[in-house]
């Protein structure tokens, strides 16, 4: 569950099945006490149970026409009365979800939540949808970075590999073998981040994981290429100090060409 301020409203907002649904609840907090009855006063109108049912038409294979039809002739009479669960349960809808418990409430499908937050307020609509496309920017921005964070542990194995099979000899033993690696690891940090492992840990003792785990995503492309370098140089026999020396100088170019491409990107 996320969760964005909006006009000083809190607006909790969950995926299912790869669609956000966006609490209509909250929204109607805006401007009354009574959620419910604000709720289900916006689904009595015709023009709101119109768009539900053209909405579910396109998106619900499973929907069902017929009990559709049968509330668009009544919707607007004044003893017509229409909510959330009503018409889920009547026409098996997938544009709400009712939720209870401590995060209880009825969400929809973003684009029926914008569609009452429009109803409630224009204006509350207008900063809704700025405040949801922000979380949705955060979120491709972590998406990337997960991406690439998982690139570099990939590309690590080939870095290990390199150094299993060029440098560690057969007879060392198990702690031998770990020195090695954390070694040549080191190797990688120094050349980026300009620090040993020991030496991240020692300055940033409140913080969980390694200097990896809290890169950016340049850095992290970065570190992707110097590994599969490295494990290169290391075929090829270079030694451990000129391996250093050339992996630092790519990782300033490659970083500094990477921030220039951010840079360009945001002056366009």
């Amino acid at each position: 569950m996320a969760k964005i301020n909006v006009k000083e409203t809190e607006i909790a907002i969950i995926n299912n099945s790869e669609n956000d649904y966006i609490s209509i609840t909250d929204i109607a907090k805006y401007k009354t006490d009574n959620p419910s009855a604000a709720i289900g006063n916006w689904m009595r109108n015709r023009n709101t149970i119109e768009f539900l049912g053209l909405w579910e038409i396109i998106h619900n294979p499973n929907f069902k026409p017929l009990e559709f039809e049968g509330f668009k002739k009544e919707a607007g009479l004044n003893a017509f009365t229409m909510s959330p669960q009503k018409w889920i349960s009547s026409t098996n809808a997938v544009g709400f979800i009712s939720k209870s418990g401590r995060y209880g409430g009825t969400y929809a499908q973003r684009d029926i939540a914008f569609k009452f937050a429009s109803w409630i307020s224009v204006e509350f609509e207008l900063y809704l949808v700025k405040e949801f496309q922000r979380l949705k920017e955060e979120e491709q921005k972590q998406i990337g970075w997960s991406a690439k964070r998982e690139l570099a542990k990939i590309n690590y194995r080939i870095h290990t590999d390199a150094i299993k099979y060029n440098l560690i000899p057969q007879e060392l033993t198990l702690q031998q073998t770990a020195l090695v690696y954390a070694n040549e690891a080191d190797v990688l940090n120094v050349a980026l981040f300009g620090i040993t492992a020991k030496e991240w840990r020692e300055q940033n003792p409140d913080l969980k994981g390694n200097m990896r785990d809290y890169a950016t995503i340049n850095e992290l492309i970065s570190l992707s290429n110097m590994e599969n370098l490295n494990a290169v140089l290391i075929d090829e026999k270079i030694p451990q100090k000129e391996r250093l020396i050339k992996l630092n100088r790519i990782a300033i170019q490659q970083i500094s060409i990477l921030e220039n491409v951010e840079e360009r990107k945001f002056l366009k």
